[in-house]
């Protein structure tokens, strides 16, 4: 009798349920429920090296719920931040908005909820801890939102959203300031010239591109690696200012 090995938790109905279960909506099309829980190395046709085979574009992934995901998710998170924080403008709603969309806080969140043990991934990425990767955590929320979305619509999405994000925007009493200007604020306050950035690389393909972003400062240096820019460029001052400021102390 052959024993499933436990790092490999494929896509089935239990999945499933556990997945509605969290969202708080039982789905009428499955398959995108299905498709937002499954990592790009569990598709058919990805067993890479050897075959140097893959379906285009991630097809049967949860890369293009992601994509609608995360638009879904900024207005939703935007239109609760104008609700929650009326007498604030721009300036003080921008940081506020990108910690609560940030790589970081969608992870942690989705750790909470147990998505880990929900995702479908290859075995050996299984063995290599993807499942708990921040990016794959991330990504896999996201899409979570945009199946949720294209099934039932904008409420229910709305509705998991605040009851998923509350505890992270109860704890924003005061706009958190974004990494870049705290690094800024770092080396003027010690003398130092102003962060230099600049791009390293840009990997992957052009549908899904990938910068490497290098910054330096006080004579140290750190790279951010994301899917734009600007968030390359914070996760870079975020490293250099951790260099720079060891335990964050003030």
């Amino acid at each position: 009798m052959a024993v499933r090995d436990p790092l490999v938790a494929p896509v089935h109905r239990d999945s499933l349920s556990a997945a509605e279960a969290i969202l708080g909506h039982v789905f009428t099309r499955k398959e995108l429920l299905r498709e937002a829980l499954t990592h790009r190395s569990a598709v058919p046709g990805r067993r890479l090296p050897r075959g140097r085979t893959a379906p285009a574009t991630g097809a049967g992934s949860n890369e293009r719920l992601e994509f609608i995901g995360d638009r879904v998710l900024g207005l939703l998170i935007a239109e609760w931040l104008a609700e929650r924080f009326p007498d604030e403008q721009e300036g003080q709603l921008g940081p506020r908005f990108g910690h609560l969309v940030s790589q970081s806080v969608i992870a942690m969140i989705a750790e909470r909820l147990g998505l880990p043990a929900l995702l479908d991934v290859a075995e050996g990425e299984a063995r290599a801890g993807v499942r708990n990767r921040a990016t794959v955590l991330a990504d896999a929320t996201e899409a979570l939102i945009g199946a949720l979305y294209l099934d039932a619509g904008l409420d229910p999405a709305r509705h998991f959203v605040r009851r998923a994000w509350e505890g992270s925007l109860r704890d924003l009493t005061v706009p958190p300031k974004d990494a870049k200007t705290m690094l800024q604020e770092l080396v003027l306050a010690r003398g130092m010239k102003l962060p230099h950035y600049e791009l390293v690389s840009t990997e992957g393909p052009p549908h899904a591109p990938v910068f490497v972003i290098a910054v330096t400062a006080g004579g140290a240096r750190a790279e951010g690696r994301a899917g734009s820019k600007r968030a390359a460029e914070r996760l870079a001052a975020a490293a250099l200012l951790a260099a720079l400021e060891p335990g964050r102390r003030a």
